[in-house]
């Protein structure tokens, strides 16, 4: 039982460590990392149970309620994870009419490490299909100093590509409105039969593109950016609410 009572320790301490690197050394758009101090207190949580006895203290009944809960709780998260997986490395294909990039937090000194691995993806793609036009999707938060799209925009402009290959959508605070409203500026450019790709990084291409299915599109595929691997495990953690609260709320389907 000491083994277990060290093992659980060792991972509340290591979750939280995570969770202070994340905040000191690579910065964050967002407070979801602060989820690994909450993982890492109920590590401890179990920890203390396991030195005080408490499991042999509950009632059978309980403890079978709760040990099928959890199994059930990581047979949905691997079944979740594995589709969010399934995103990873897809090219799209070339000569596509559109390729929508995904928005991302955006500073004063420009778009973020995660968004310009994106931007990245799009001008490489641009660059070997010329004849692509590319429409780059979000709009301004409260901790941004302007539109995402506006910084994208430019970005790609200092790189060397074209302004009028360039189309912004800055009304868009989520990715199901990244999709909405992109599909709403193709709708209004006649293209509503157009083959479109969408560009954002491996852990978000599973829910872009079901997103997109989901707002009518008629021929899309996803073109998977790189992702920052320090980051990766929260991002995965964070995809699978996101696909979750999607799913439920019937903005996608997991399949199809």
């Amino acid at each position: 039982m000491k083994k277990i009572e060290k093992l659980y320790g060792a991972a509340g301490i290591l979750s939280i460590l995570y969770c202070i690197s994340i905040m000191i050394f690579t910065g964050f758009g967002s407070l979801f990392f602060l989820i690994w101090a909450v993982i890492g207190g109920g590590f401890f949580f179990l920890a203390g149970c396991v030195r005080f006895h408490v499991w042999k203290k509950l009632p059978k009944l309980l403890r079978v309620l709760f040990l099928t809960g959890v199994i059930l709780g990581l047979l949905v998260f691997v079944f979740f994870e594995g589709l969010i997986i399934s995103g990873f490395g897809r090219e799209g294909k070339e000569n596509l009419d559109y390729v929508i990039v995904l928005g991302a937090q955006v500073h004063k000194s420009g778009p973020s490490r995660v968004l310009k691995m994106r931007l990245d993806t799009a001008y490489e793609y641009a660059v070997k299909n010329p004849d692509t036009l590319l429409i780059v999707s979000g709009g301004q938060g409260g901790n941004e100093p302007f539109s995402e799209a506006k910084g994208m925009y430019d970005y790609l402009v200092e790189r060397g590509l074209k302004e009028n290959r360039i189309i912004m959508e800055d009304q868009s605070t989520n990715t199901y409105e990244n999709l909405m409203f992109s599909r709403e500026i193709l709708d209004s450019l006649g293209a509503k039969k157009a083959q479109v790709g969408i560009i954002s990084n491996n852990f978000h291409v599973y829910r872009a593109v079901q997103l997109a299915k989901h707002n009518g599109y008629d021929v899309i595929y996803g073109i998977s950016a790189p992702s920052y691997p320090y980051l990766q495990a929260n991002n995965m953690l964070r995809e699978f609410f996101g696909v979750l609260k999607d799913f439920l709320t019937g903005h996608m389907k997991l399949v199809g």
